[in-house]
């Protein structure tokens, strides 16, 4: 019986053996029948990939005193340097500039001599050199550049017959589709690298609206400003960035997406700037316990923390507790996404929003303004208690104190600041594991404004544990909601 067994094992374990040797040509020959040729195609678009050269002028850094400047033939002159001599002090030099070079990429979208690159590669350049794929070197005017995208737009002017390649739109792009990276890595012009859309909508705290695509097309210094194509020679996206700890390609890279490059373009051409809707608001996470505290069947969209007073937000209704769920039509799938959809509307005109309020949805017009400027909100009403009145709330594991003129001072609390001081929390508690800490200013429970510890008890009574609450808190001037289970 043990001889059938070992026979049994040993025709497996051939049988095993040749279907895997068998299998190998057949995959070999698949993988080399599905890898297209990127011949024709690389030579296409090698054309409209250009070298961006700049010229950077930097005070050269030294340790010798800075001569003072004096008018030619000034006395001063002799009396400083005999001054230098006597101590044996090297006499001070004239304060010196350097020119230093730098170099990217960037690509051609209008036969006019429109050009395409990243905001670093020219930022702070005294002159910016274009080198085309035949090796002509033209000057470049910057026409407008944006730091928060990292986009600027250049312009040529020459008789040459250029090239120029086309948007895609990089929303259709899928993961796990060819890619195709131009550009001048170290310098080595006009380099062709390959390889596929790893992800989409990556954030990697470049900007306020990164919507990063990341790929492992070989991408290196200098490649900056280059365009990421599709197999249709279309531009999907603009190289920027990459993840490396050595400082080459680990095969992590980051473009622009063309949905967002293709409109800042648009507008450095027209205006020379970026003209970007305003709503007026301060936002925050919707996370799962938020959720359920205010009756929301998923955690998505945008908290809204704070109103900004004369706002575009203050004037169409909105309410700091109220979760925005679509704006223009596009769902607010996470809250990073709202500063896009609100930076790419319309200026001056209305945005449709829909809000998550008292458990129902609410639709809203809001008119949307042009961002000027960084702008910060603050709260005008005044804490008028006049008497400490402290109280521990033991369903929250808090303790709390009111706001009298001398705890503002001594807590250093402006006297805009309304609401309950927590001065202890209770360990273990869920308030601690949720991060609430002494020093917290409790402004409203269940979006209710809060001024004494008996209100705020009052609503606790009325809270189910499924739902518990949901407290807005003020730290040191930051708006934050969290939601804490009620014990019994």
């Amino acid at each position: 019986m043990n001889v059938n067994l070992n026979m049994k094992i040993y025709i497996r374990n051939i049988t095993l053996y040749f279907l895997f040797f068998a299998l190998i040509p057949f995959q070999v020959n698949l993988h080399a029948k599905d890898i297209p040729d990127f011949s024709e195609l690389a030579d296409e678009l090698i054309p409209s990939v250009v070298s961006v050269s700049v010229m950077i002028s930097r005070d050269v850094s030294t340790n010798r005193p800075v001569a003072p400047q004096f008018p030619p033939g000034s006395p001063f002159e002799d009396f400083f340097r005999d001054f230098f001599e006597r101590r044996g002090v090297p006499a001070p030099q004239p304060r010196q500039r350097r020119n230093e070079t730098a170099a990217g990429s960037g690509f051609i979208i209008d036969k006019s001599g429109f050009i395409v690159t990243n905001n670093h590669v020219i930022a702070n350049s005294s002159s910016i050199t274009v080198v085309l794929h035949d090796g002509t070197s033209l000057q470049a005017k910057l026409i407008g550049s944006d730091k928060k995208t990292d986009l600027a737009i250049l312009k040529v002017e020459t008789d040459l017959d250029l090239k120029p390649v086309s948007w895609g739109d990089s929303d259709k792009a899928k993961v796990g589709n060819w890619a195709l990276a131009i550009g001048n890595p170290f310098g080595l012009a006009t380099t062709v690298t390959l390889g596929i859309v790893s992800a989409k909508a990556r954030d990697i705290n470049a900007g306020p609206f990164d919507d990063f695509i990341q790929t492992d097309a070989p991408i290196n210094r200098g490649n900056s400003g280059g365009p990421l194509f599709n197999l249709d020679g279309e531009v999907i996206g603009v190289n920027t960035a990459i993840y490396s700890p050595s400082g080459g390609s680990v095969g992590i890279g980051f473009a622009i997406p063309s949905s967002l490059a293709e409109g800042v373009i648009d507008q450095l051409i027209q205006y020379g700037k970026t003209v970007r809707g305003w709503l007026g608001v301060r936002i925050q996470t919707v996370t799962p316990d938020l959720a359920v505290s205010l009756g929301l069947d998923k955690a998505y969209g945008a908290l809204v923390a704070s109103i900004i007073p004369n706002s575009p937000a203050e004037k169409a209704g909105i309410k700091a507790g109220d979760i925005i769920l679509e704006f223009n039509g596009g769902e607010v799938t996470e809250m990073r996404k709202l500063p896009r959809l609100v930076a790419e509307a319309e200026v001056n005109k209305n945005s449709k929003l829909v809000l998550w309020r008292n458990e129902k949805r609410i639709n809203k017009n809001v008119l949307i303004a042009e961002l000027k400027e960084e702008k910060v909100a603050s709260k005008k009403e005044q804490d008028k208690e006049k008497i400490v009145e402290e109280g521990e709330v033991k369903e929250l594991g808090i303790k709390l104190v009111t706001l009298t003129e001398d705890i503002r001072i001594r807590q250093n609390i402006p006297e805009d600041i309304y609401g309950l001081l927590i001065v202890n929390v209770e360990q273990n508690s869920e308030a601690e594991r949720k991060g609430i800490r002494p020093g917290d200013v409790i402004q409203e429970i269940n979006q209710m404004p809060v001024n004494k510890i008996s209100d705020l008890k009052d609503v606790i009574k009325k809270a189910s544990n499924k739902k518990g609450v949901l407290l807005l808190i003020n730290r040191q001037g930051n708006i934050i909601f969290t939601a804490l289970k009620v014990k019994g």
